[in-house]
Parts: C-alpha cells; structure tokens; sequence
C-alpha cells in the first residue's frame, strides 16, 4: 500500500484495478476539514488522464508491475512479437499496446518493456535510435532553401522530416521522444 504522503511525479498506483502513473500532485487544504491531494494520473493501459482527489493519509495498491528485457522479434499482423531473454518465451502484443513507439523499434532490438500482470503495456525506448531510410525522394540540385526537409519512410514505416541532402539506403539518428531527425550516421 502507498500513502499519499509518498505521491510524487511518475509513481505508479493502482486504482479499481488499473494502473495509473502520477503526472501532477497538489497538496491542499480546504477551509473546512482536513488537507487533501489533488492529482492528475494518466492510465497507463489507454493513455487517458484523469484528475482524482485523495484524502491526507489514504492509502492506495501499489500495482503488480516489472520492467524487463524483451527482444522485438518481428511484426504479425497488428501484433508485435516480443521474446523475453530470460526465459525464451514468446509474447504477442497488441499494436495498441506499444503504440507509436513502435516505429523506432527494428526486429532484434533489444528494448526494456513494463509489464501489469504479465501483460505488456509499455516499451520503455532509448533516447535516439539509428534507422534506415527505406524510401524520400532525391534532393535536387539547386533545392538549397536553408533548413529545407523533404518526408522520408523508414525501414520501420516511420515518417520524419529529414534534409534534403539524405537518399534512400543512409543510416539516420531519430529522437524517440518528437521523432525529429538529429543526424547521419
């Protein structure tokens, strides 16, 4: 059990069986009565945010979660195919699951993932990762506008703005977290 006395930014707490991971907390006290903590949590299953207001003192469950490494084995269908390194165990992921970050993994990556009840509901990504374009039309000479960016595909299905100096078959940087384009490789 978790007091609110222990809330802080990022802890993960469980709420009528789902988890939830503290985005903001308050601590207030009203006119009347005793100090509260007001916070916004994000459920971690469906990305929705909720704002919840808990009693000083109230205890909440602490889920039953585990950060591990997986390795991305390849994509079937909307389902992404995870190993578990320990045990050679394979895990069928909803595309939902992993989401946008689905983009930045390559198969044979090894990526750390959270998992709820056995169930994989996030991939945790380094900060930049190298991928390949697949497919951007040539630059052409004379295309010289300062700071110009043309679309580029990846090996992934990923879209990034990337300059017009990249051709298809160059090796990128990507930042995971606004999926700009930082650099070649």
């Amino acid at each position: 059990m978790i007091s609110t006395k222990d809330f802080r930014t990022g802890l993960k707490i469980e709420i009528d069986g789902k988890p939830f991971e503290i985005i903001e907390f308050q601590h207030f006290k009203p006119g009347k009565g005793g100090a509260m903590m007001r916070t916004k949590l994000r459920q971690m299953m469906t990305g929705q945010v909720l704002d919840k207001t808990f009693r000083s003192g109230e205890k909440v469950d602490k889920p039953d979660m585990a950060m591990t490494e997986m390795q991305y084995i390849y994509k079937e269908g909307d389902n992404f195919v995870f190993m578990d390194l320990a045990t050679y165990e394979q895990m069928h992921v909803p595309g939902t699951n992993v989401g946008e970050k689905g983009g930045y993994i390559k198969e044979g990556d090894t990526v750390k993932v959270l998992l709820y009840n056995g169930e994989l509901i996030g991939v945790d990504l380094p900060a930049n990762v190298s991928l390949t374009v697949a497919q951007t039309d040539p630059g052409v000479q004379g295309d010289r506008v300062s700071n110009a960016t043309k679309p580029a595909t990846m090996e992934t299905g990923l879209q990034v703005n990337v300059p017009l100096f990249i051709n298809e078959g160059d090796t990128i940087k990507v930042d995971t977290r606004s999926g700009e384009y930082l650099g070649r490789e």
